[in-house]
C-alpha cells in the first residue's frame, strides 16, 4: 500500500494554529499595516513552524496585485547592467517578480518610454523603477503619464534639473514617485579636498558626455569646488566614455603643452575608470610615469582597477545599496514598507554616499 502524499499546509491551518482569522493571516502575508506587531510576530512564527508557502497567484487574487515590479534600464553601460542584480535580489527576497526592459540611453525618445510604461501597465505591475542616467531617459519619463508608483534613479543636474523633473512629473502623473541617486557633490568634494591635501594645484579634468546626468552634475561640482580650493584646471569635454577618446585627447594635450611651453599639470581627474585607462596609456607612451610624474584618478571602481598598473585611485559606487534602496522606496510608495532614511537629500533627490578608494596612482606633489 503506497503512503498517501502529505497534505499541503493551508492558510486556514495557519489561522487555526495562530488563533486568528484567515483574513488576518492574509494581511500578514501581504504586509498590510492593519495588524498589531504581536499578532504579526505570532502569525509569522506559525508560518515558519508549519512550513506554509503562499502561492503568488493566491496572493494576487486576494490583493488585486501582480506582485511584480517593472524596471527600465539603459542597455549600453556597465552601471545600468550592474544595478539589475541588486534590484532583482531585493525583489526576490520580498516575494516579488521583476520585469526588465532595456532602452538605448542616448537614442531613447518619449515614445519609447511611453510604450514601455503601457506594456508594464498591461502586465499589471505594482510599481516601477527607472534607471535614468541620461537626459533622454529622464526627460522622456518626466513627460510621460505614469500609472504606478515610480522610483527614478538619477542625478540632480542635466538638461533639466531634478526640481524641474519633479514639476513635470506632477503635471503629467497622478501617482506617488521618488528620485534617488548617488551624492555626486559630496564625493567630488572628497576628491577635491584629497588632491588639495596632496598639494595639487594644477589639474586636467576629463568630463564625461554632457547628456549623462552624473557627468553633468560632477562637472558642475568640479568647477565650483576646485575653484574654491584654488586649483587651476584644464577642462576637456568628452563625447563618450571610451578610453580611445581620452587617449587621443591626452596625446593632443601633451603635444600642445610641449609646443607652447606650458607646465604639465600634476594630476589628471577623469569621470570614469575607462577614461583613466586611456589617459595612463597616453602618459606612458610619452615617457611619463604615474604617479611619480603625474597622478591619475578614475571614477567607478571597475573590478580590474585594483590590479591595474599602477592600481587606480577611483570612486566606489555602491550599486548594491542603491538597488536595495530603490526596491525599499518603491515598496514604501506602494504602502508596503517603512520609509527609508536617506543619508542626504538634495534638489529633491534622496542620495546615498560614494567613497574614494585611494591607491597607488595618486601621490603627493614633490615640493
Amino acid at each position: 500500500m503506497t503512503k498517501s502524499r502529505e497534505k499541503r499546509v493551508s492558510m486556514l491551518d495557519v489561522a487555526h494554529a495562530a488563533g486568528v482569522s484567515h483574513q488576518t493571516v492574509s494581511r500578514v502575508i501581504n504586509n498590510s499595516p492593519d495588524v498589531s506587531a504581536n499578532t504579526r510576530m505570532r502569525v509569522l512564527h506559525v508560518i515558519q513552524q508549519l512550513g506554509y508557502h503562499p502561492s503568488n497567484s493566491a496572493r494576487s487574487l486576494a490583493t488585486q496585485q501582480s506582485r511584480t515590479l517593472g524596471l527600465i534600464v539603459g542597455a549600453e553601460t556597465s552601471f545600468s547592467r550592474d544595478i539589475i542584480a541588486p534590484i532583482e535580489a531585493q525583489a526576490k527576497a520580498r516575494g516579488l517578480f521583476l520585469s526588465v526592459s532595456m532602452v538605448n540611453e542616448i537614442l531613447c525618445e518619449q515614445s519609447d518610454i511611453r510604450a514601455l510604461c503601457e506594456s508594464f501597465e498591461e502586465q499589471n505591475i505594482d510599481g516601477l523603477i527607472v534607471d535614468a542616467q541620461t537626459d533622454a531617459i529622464f526627460t522622456s519619463l518626466c513627460h510621460t503619464r505614469i500609472m504606478k508608483p515610480c522610483v527614478c534613479i538619477t542625478s540632480t543636474h542635466g538638461a533639466i534639473s531634478a526640481h524641474e523633473g519633479i514639476h513635470l512629473l506632477r503635471c503629467h502623473s497622478n501617482v506617488d514617485y521618488s528620485l534617488i541617486g548617488m551624492n555626486q557633490w559630496r564625493v567630488m568634494n572628497d576628491i577635491v579636498s584629497l588632491i588639495s591635501h596632496y598639494g595639487h594645484r594644477h589639474a586636467i579634468y576629463f568630463a564625461g558626455p554632457a547628456q549623462w546626468r552624473g557627468a553633468a552634475t560632477r562637472l558642475i561640482a568640479w568647477r565650483s569646488l576646485s575653484a574654491m580650493q584654488g586649483i587651476r584646471s584644464h577642462i576637456v569635454q568628452c563625447a563618450s566614455w571610451k578610453s580611445s577618446e581620452t587617449y587621443a585627447r591626452m596625446n593632443h594635450m601633451l603635444e600642445k603643452f610641449g609646443m607652447e611651453g606650458i607646465t604639465l599639470p600634476s594630476i589628471v581627474v577623469t569621470s570614469s575608470d575607462e577614461q583613466a585607462v586611456g589617459v595612463v596609456r597616453s602618459l606612458y607612451e610619452h615617457g611619463l610615469k604615474v604617479p611619480s610624474d603625474i597622478s591619475v584618478i578614475g571614477f567607478g571602481d571597475m573590478p580590474a582597477m585594483s590590479d591595474f598598473f599602477p592600481p587606480l585611485t577611483t570612486v566606489n559606487v555602491d550599486t548594491q545599496q542603491l538597488g536595495s534602496l530603490a526596491v525599499r522606496e518603491v515598496l514604501r510608495l506602494m504602502h508596503h514598507g517603512p520609509e527609508p532614511a536617506f543619508p542626504d537629500m538634495a534638489h529633491g533627490v534622496g542620495q546615498i554616499p560614494a567613497s574614494v578608494v585611494v591607491r597607488s596612482s595618486l601621490a603627493a606633489v614633490l615640493r
